[in-house]
């Protein structure tokens, strides 16, 4: 593994788009921070702060959020490819991959996948298995989506709202609705083989009504049941959309329980090359 001693940050050409990349740098345990879907890198600053100087932090917006370029392409299939090329892009070979909401199925995707690459995986408020996208859940989440279309170009100017067009952001938010499927998410998830821990939330999310949130969390369950490498760290009070603001002790600690296993479960020692 090759580690900077110093900070960088710039973009990593990718596909048609060039993402934008911040490495803290220096020899510590380097943590892969992957966004909320339209989320953007400085949301993780306080668990990164909360974590200190002694690890590698590395964060990016993904194609079209934040600094980041457009694209044509804003797959799922996408988002999980360019973890590879922020990797390679930095010279780390392998990493602890931290994803809230939809960074947490790209986590978890990528884990499973990259079982040698991964020194482990904190999960924040997502990748559950739960079969919750129907036909009226599409119909609601592109009628949801038309009807910010208006707002967003307020907000893009700050960086806050994706480049994308309603119908690109609903069509995101409808493959998760897929990809999160039991039958599609429990199969990824029964194959991690490095230690991985759950943040778990409370209440709403963007877009839920009622306890529908709290039902899909459910799913944790069987999964956790199935595989012993994947556990529950913690069940925090806030919502899913605080939670890196309001709860980002319990996700640091998390971070830090990871950090101290290797694959067997056992204290692990760094670097584990």
């Amino acid at each position: 593994m090759t580690n900077t001693r110093s900070g960088w940050t710039g973009l990593v050409p990718v596909d048609d788009t060039a993402l934008a990349v911040t490495d803290t740098g220096g020899s510590g345990i380097p943590v892969v921070y992957l966004n909320g879907q339209f989320g953007v890198q400085w949301q993780w600053r306080r668990v990164i702060t909360e974590l200190g100087t002694g690890w590698r932090h590395i964060t990016y917006d993904e194609r079209a959020r934040g600094k980041s370029k457009g694209s044509a392409d804003y797959s799922f299939a996408a988002a999980v490819r360019d973890v590879d090329a922020v990797l390679a892009a930095r010279g780390v070979s392998r990493a602890l991959l931290v994803g809230w909401s939809y960074g947490a199925y790209v986590a978890a995707h990528w884990a499973s996948r990259n079982p040698d690459r991964t020194l482990g995986a904190v999960l924040v408020d997502g990748a559950f298995p739960y079969d919750w996208l129907d036909e009226a859940m599409e119909q609601r989440i592109r009628k949801l989506f038309r009807r910010m279309g208006w707002f967003w170009p307020l907000l893009r100017p700050l960086r806050l709202a994706p480049r994308m067009t309603a119908a690109q952001q609903a069509n995101s938010n409808i493959e998760i609705g897929v990809i999160s499927r039991e039958r599609e998410l429990g199969p990824v998830l029964d194959d991690i083989a490095v230690p991985t821990r759950y943040v778990v939330a409370s209440g709403t999310s963007f877009g839920s009504r009622g306890d529908e949130q709290e039902r899909i969390r459910t799913s944790l369950d069987a999964v956790t049941a199935r595989n012993p490498d994947i556990r529950v760290s913690a069940k925090v009070a806030s919502n899913h959309g605080a939670i890196l603001r309001k709860d980002f002790r319990a996700i640091a600690e998390a971070v830090r329980e990871v950090a101290t296993l290797d694959r067997t479960g056992h204290r692990a020692a760094w670097p584990a090359d």
